[in-house]
């Protein structure tokens, strides 16, 4: 199987660590998700990754935030614990991604309403 590349974010990495503890797709509830959501900092998160996207998996260096390092552990545990985002640990940085199959099969149109959420200036 070729490497994953820039062109094709889907593709997963040969070798792939377990994602970190997270609920089961069957265990999604709908307003856990909404509140996780509810923070403008963690659907800014969600929407970059559903936008911008340009590997498999991102580092949160990657988001490019002037925050903290312990405010974004924070928002990105949130996301995680709530099953929007599955996370990986790789050495010593952890991981995201969305899981959209799992949140498309549990909630359709959820992130399509995400996606085209506008910031407020």
């Amino acid at each position: 199987m070729p490497s994953p590349s820039v062109t094709d974010p889907d593709t997963p990495p040969a070798e792939l660590p377990s994602p970190l503890p997270e609920p089961a797709r069957e265990d999604l509830r709908l307003e856990t998700v909404l509140a996780a959501l509810s923070d403008p900092l963690r659907l800014t998160i969600v929407r970059k990754l559903l936008l911008e996207r340009e590997a498999y998996d991102h580092p949160c260096g990657w988001f490019g935030f002037d925050r903290p390092k312990s405010s974004l552990t924070h928002h990105f545990k949130a996301l995680r614990e709530a099953g929007v985002l599955r996370q990986r640990q790789y050495g010593l940085e952890r991981r995201s991604r969305v899981r959209t199959e799992d949140l498309n099969a549990r909630f359709p149109g959820l992130l399509d309403l995400v996606a085209e959420w506008q910031p407020a200036s």
